[in-house]
C-alpha cells in the first residue's frame, strides 16, 4: 500500500481514457473518500451524480469548452455545491473549501485505485445544470471525468518549496533561509 505522499505524487490529471468499465466496487470505494471528507461545521453541503450515460457525457464534454477526453470517460462525476451562497467568517465560500476537499479525496482514492481523473472547471454552469438537471439555485462546482488512463501521464512541474513557504508572515524568512 502507498503512502499518502505516493499518492499525491503519482497523482496526475488524465487526459486519455481507455473504455474500459469502472467497476461499480471501485467507484463506491471513491464515492466514499468524499463522503469521509471533512466539512465546514460537517454539514457536507455537497451532492455527486454520476454520469456514465454516453450521450450525456459527450453533452457534458460539449460544454466543457469542447475537451472531448471528458465525455470518452466511462464515467464523469459532477460536485454539486448545496449551499452555494453560504460564506465563512473568514469571507471565503464554503463551498469552494467543502467540495475541494471532497474530490481532492476522490481524486486520490481514484490514484490508489489504479484510476485516472482531471478536475474540469472550464464548463458552462447553466448548460451543465441543463444536462444534469440540477436545481436553480444549486451550483455545479466540478466535473470529474474518471476512467483508466491511456496513456502515461506527463511528468508533474512543481514549484519548490522555498519558493512557496515563508515563516511568520508573507515576506517573512524564506523556507530553507536564515
Amino acid at each position: 500500500m502507498r503512502s499518502f505522499l505516493e499518492l499525491a505524487e503519482s497523482r496526475c490529471s488524465t487526459r486519455a481514457f481507455t473504455e474500459d468499465p469502472v467497476s461499480e466496487q471501485d467507484l463506491q470505494k471513491i464515492l466514499e473518500a468524499a463522503r469521509l471528507a471533512p466539512s465546514a461545521s460537517n454539514r457536507q453541503p455537497w451532492h455527486f451524480v454520476v454520469v456514465r450515460d454516453p450521450q450525456r457525457r459527450q453533452a457534458l464534454a460539449d460544454i466543457a469548452g469542447g475537451q472531448q477526453f471528458v465525455g470518452e470517460a466511462p464515467v464523469i462525476i459532477a460536485g454539486i455545491a448545496l449551499d452555494p451562497g453560504r460564506v465563512m467568517t473568514c469571507g471565503v465560500p464554503a463551498y469552494a473549501v467543502d467540495l475541494a476537499i471532497a474530490v481532492d479525496h476522490m481524486t486520490l482514492a481514484a490514484e490508489d485505485l489504479g484510476l485516472g481523473t482531471c478536475w474540469i472547471g472550464l464548463f458552462d454552469q447553466e448548460a451543465a445544470k441543463e444536462i444534469l438537471e440540477v436545481p436553480g439555485e444549486l451550483m455545479v462546482f466540478t466535473l470529474l471525468p474518471l476512467g483508466y488512463p491511456a496513456a502515461s501521464p506527463r511528468p508533474k512541474k512543481r514549484k519548490s518549496l522555498e519558493e512557496m513557504v515563508s515563516h511568520e508572515t508573507y515576506g517573512g524568512d524564506r523556507m530553507g533561509e536564515g
